[in-house]
C-alpha cells in the first residue's frame, strides 16, 4: 500500500514538473514578446527628440537641462546638450555598453559609465541614453490581470546598469507604466514613473514624462519631459567619436 502511494506521488510529482516548465517556458516567451512591444511604443527604431531633464533637491532649488537625441537601431544613441549655455556643446555617444562625453575645447571624448551621472540628480546615463529593453534584459511575466502584466527583467550581462528590473505593462496598449529598478543585492535602487501619454504624430504614441524617485536620495526627484520626437533616417557617421563635435548640425 505505502508503495503504491509513493508511485502516485512520484507520478503526480512528475506531471507537476513537467507542467510548471511549461507554464514557466511559456511566461518568458510571452514576457519577451511583450517588453519587444513595450520597446516599440517608446523608441522607434530611427529618430530625433528634444528632451528637457529637471533635477530637484530636498530645499526646492532645481537644475534644468535641455537635450536634443538622435538614435538609431538598438544600440546607437547619440545626445547633445543644447541648455543651460555652461553645458551648451557638450555631447554624449553611446554605442552598446560604451559610453563617451565630449567636452569642447578638451580634446578627444572621455569615456564614462552607465552607473555615472553626467548632470547629477536621480537619472544616469543608462537612464538618459537608453538602449531598448529587450536589448539588455529577459523578461517573465511574474503576473497579470485583466488591465496589465508585472514583468521580471533579468539583466543578460554584468555590464548592465541593473540586474533586475520589475516592469508594469498596461495590457490595453502595452505602454510602461512603472519600472522599479534593483541591485543584486535585491536592493531598490530607484523607481521610474511613466506618464502623460502623448501623441507625438508619425505614429509614435508613448509617455511624455518620466519621474523618477530614489530611497537612496530621499527629498531629491528627477524628470524627463518629452517635447517633440519625430521619425528620422541618420547615416552610421552621425554616431562616431569624431561627429560628437558636429551634432548640432542635425538639428
Amino acid at each position: 500500500m505505502h508503495k503504491n502511494k509513493f508511485s502516485y506521488f512520484m507520478i503526480f510529482f512528475f506531471i507537476s514538473s513537467i507542467i510548471w516548465a511549461q507554464e514557466s517556458a511559456t511566461n518568458k516567451t510571452k514576457g519577451n514578446e511583450i517588453l519587444k512591444k513595450v520597446d516599440e511604443n517608446l523608441m522607434p527604431v530611427s529618430y530625433e527628440s528634444y528632451r528637457k531633464l529637471i533635477n530637484e533637491e530636498p530645499d526646492g532649488s532645481k537644475k534644468e537641462f535641455i537635450f536634443y537625441t538622435v538614435k538609431k537601431g538598438k544600440d546607437k544613441v547619440a545626445m547633445l546638450y543644447v541648455s543651460p549655455a555652461s553645458e551648451k556643446g557638450r555631447a554624449t555617444l553611446r554605442l552598446g555598453d560604451n559610453m563617451w562625453l565630449y567636452i569642447p575645447n578638451v580634446g578627444r571624448p572621455i569615456r564614462i559609465t552607465s552607473m555615472q551621472s553626467v548632470v547629477g540628480g536621480i537619472f544616469n546615463n543608462a537612464d538618459i541614453m537608453r538602449l531598448d529593453y529587450s536589448v539588455e534584459y529577459d523578461a517573465t511575466i511574474i503576473e497579470q490581470d485583466g488591465s496589465g502584466y508585472v514583468l521580471d527583467l533579468k539583466a543578460r550581462t554584468q555590464t548592465v546598469a541593473y540586474d533586475n528590473l520589475k516592469m508594469w505593462v498596461d495590457k490595453k496598449n502595452t505602454m510602461v507604466s512603472k519600472v522599479e529598478c534593483y541591485a543584486a543585492s535585491s536592493t531598490l535602487i530607484k523607481t521610474l514613473d511613466f506618464k502623460n501619454i502623448k501623441d507625438f504624430g508619425d505614429g509614435i504614441k508613448r509617455p511624455a514624462v518620466i519621474e523618477t524617485s530614489s530611497p537612496l536620495y530621499k527629498g531629491y526627484r528627477s524628470l524627463m519631459i518629452y517635447s517633440k520626437m519625430k521619425l528620422k533616417k541618420f547615416p552610421d557617421e552621425v554616431f562616431t567619436l569624431d561627429y560628437l563635435s558636429r551634432l548640432g548640425e542635425l538639428r
